[in-house]
């Protein structure tokens, strides 16, 4: 931390502990992606690794804790309608068996028919009142399933981009990776990188970088089809999966997000300053049946470190590689 300028924040202690032990490894390949890009480990880019590897956790634990509590009251409550309302069924049945008993016992019918009437309204308004509770405690799991579901899609989401973030992508992979073996469908990825993503940040501030990330998260979901996935990988690293598309038809998407990107034109928003163009390196490659999703990227990762060794700005895909490229990282 110290050679790095990490300030030593209970977050980043954390995060770099996790690290030391290698764990999770995608946390330890993205700050050795940072560290091997010179990148600063700045307040906000420390933030980011904080929120996006190590945050959701206490996150979920938070929210899973107050719907717990939410639920416990909610149940409390029910339990407590109920008791009143099995008490309440031997009051009346009670009260009716007397009826019963003074019927027999040759008591004025009227006065008989009177208090039967009455209990009837009692356990009537004893009903309707119960129904109310009822209902209202009805609205509130309402309210707490809505908050579950809006909580599951923000951990599935990242902050900066709006793209699915890494859970949601290594979700969508595995139902991915199921189909393709059942259905023996294929399955591809492309690993997206912003070549000189670092000049924005340093040049022209870490607003215009995330101006930058956005971008592309615009451009990923129009330039893919409805049933693919585009996910923030890390850091500047984009990733799409492909459900259902070879290596050529994943060739092709690349091809034509490549070709988004370099036609957009982005300025500084303070003050219209045109800022140079941008273009991105993509390696792409074919999920093979029985591997994990790290194979998969791992194969997408050699495509695109030859692309960006042969000048950027281009898709490669793991027919392009050698042999000796396809075999060793």
């Amino acid at each position: 931390m110290a050679e790095h300028r990490v300030p030593p924040t209970p977050n980043n202690f954390h995060v770099w502990f996790n690290y030391t032990l290698g764990t999770p490894p995608v946390l330890k390949r993205a700050i050795d992606i940072l560290i091997g890009n010179k990148r600063k480990f700045d307040a906000q880019t420390n933030r980011e690794i904080h929120e996006s590897y190590i945050g959701s956790k206490a996150t979920d634990e938070a929210v899973a804790y107050e719907v717990s509590q939410q639920l416990h009251s909610v149940m409390a409550s029910a339990k407590q309608f109920l008791t009143t309302a099995i008490a309440d069924n031997r009051t009346q049945m009670a009260a009716i068996n007397d009826v019963t008993e003074r019927t027999e016992a040759g008591v004025d019918p009227k006065l008989l028919i009177e208090s039967l009437m009455s209990e009837l309204a009692k356990a009537t308004t004893r009903a309707t009142k119960l129904e109310v509770s009822f209902v209202e405690k009805s609205r509130e799991l309402a309210t707490i399933r809505d908050s579950l579901i809006k909580s599951e899609e923000r951990a599935k989401t990242d902050t900066l981009t709006g793209l699915p973030n890494r859970r949601a992508l290594e979700e969508f992979f595995r139902k991915a990776q199921l189909a393709a073996m059942e259905q023996d469908d294929p399955v591809s990825a492309l690993l997206i990188d912003i070549d000189h993503f670092k000049r924005f940040n340093d040049e022209f501030g870490h607003g215009v970088g995330d101006q930058v990330l956005r971008l592309m998260a615009k451009v990923l979901r129009e330039a893919v089809r409805d049933i693919d996935l585009p996910a923030r990988y890390g850091g500047e690293e984009l990733i799409v999966i492909l459900p259902n598309a070879g290596l050529t038809t994943a060739a092709t998407i690349a091809e034509r997000i490549r070709r988004l990107v370099a036609e957009c034109h982005i300025s500084r928003r303070s003050t219209g300053e045109a800022l140079p163009g941008i273009t991105i390196s993509i390696g792409v490659a074919q999920f093979q049946a029985g591997e994990s999703m790290s194979d998969l990227i791992e194969r997408c990762d050699r495509a695109l470190y030859q692309a960006k060794k042969t000048g950027r700005n281009r898709v490669v895909t793991e027919a392009e590689l050698v042999p000796e490229q396809r075999a060793t990282a």
